[in-house]
């Protein structure tokens, strides 16, 4: 239980300091980016590093990076096939989250053979 409130108290604390680090700059669309992933990813780093040790954290934070490149490449492929493509919105990305499985996973795939 001690584990939850440490989360809920850490990740409160995290995710409103970005959130006002993101209101203070411009512009306001910011506020909205800091106020979710990066907060939430230090918050449960901090507690990975507390809990577990520095090298369970560093295979938490290159699987963060992993599902960051998927995610990244999977905007750009559904950007890609509405725009230019114009296909329907449900086969763009039903199409592209396949893309993000195959690249996130081959991106561990690929960090794990060279540790």
């Amino acid at each position: 239980m001690t584990e939850y409130v440490t989360r809920f108290l850490v990740g409160g604390a995290v995710v409103s300091a970005f959130a006002m680090l993101g209101d203070v700059l411009r512009p306001k669309s910011f506020a909205g980016l800091f106020g979710a992933a990066p907060s939430v990813a230090l918050a449960t780093l901090g507690i990975a590093v507390y809990q577990h040790g520095a090298n369970y954290a560093g295979v938490q934070t290159q699987a963060m990076i992993a599902g960051a490149i998927a995610l990244a490449i999977y905007s750009v492929t559904v950007c890609h096939l509405l725009v230019r493509a114009k296909w329907r919105a449900v086969t763009a990305t039903l199409l592209s989250l396949v893309v993000w499985l195959v690249v996130a996973f081959g991106l561990l795939i690929f960090t794990r053979g060279q540790t």
